[in-house]
């Protein structure tokens, strides 16, 4: 049976997906901006947008049964280069230890103030196996 999880985001509403789907012991976290969905304001510094995308993924993944030390596969979407220093410094507070296979691309995304978005893959247990 798939579970589905959200955020509360508008955006999954208004878009039409999950936050993240949990299929067997599997969990698919949907890209994750800076957004902090209990006040619906994003920070202009990156480095406190990647840490709200990091929580936001990491309160998904718990509601999963899972947690960070889960993820398997992650991909980073950054607008601009300049800011590569100061999200790669949060993300190696989150993932210097669990060490998942990685991405990183440079794009545009879909509203002016992201500069970060995350998504990940887990396996619920892998953290521990």
């Amino acid at each position: 049976m798939v579970k589905r999880i959200s955020s509360g985001s508008p955006f999954e509403a208004r878009i039409g997906y999950s936050r993240a789907i949990v299929d067997a012991d599997m969990v698919y976290v949907s890209g994750t901006t800076g957004y902090d969905y209990a006040r619906m304001t994003m920070p202009d510094d990156v480095a406190d947008q990647t840490r709200n995308a990091l929580a936001t993924i990491d309160k998904a993944l718990q509601e999963a049964g899972s947690s960070l030390k889960d993820v398997l596969r992650v991909r980073y979407y950054i607008t601009d280069m300049k800011d590569y220093d100061a999200i790669v410094e949060v993300l190696g507070e989150a993932f210097a230890e669990i060490r998942p296979a990685a991405t990183m691309i440079v794009c545009g995304l879909t509203m002016p103030e992201m500069k970060v978005e995350i998504e990940v893959t887990a396996r619920i247990g892998a953290g521990t196996s």
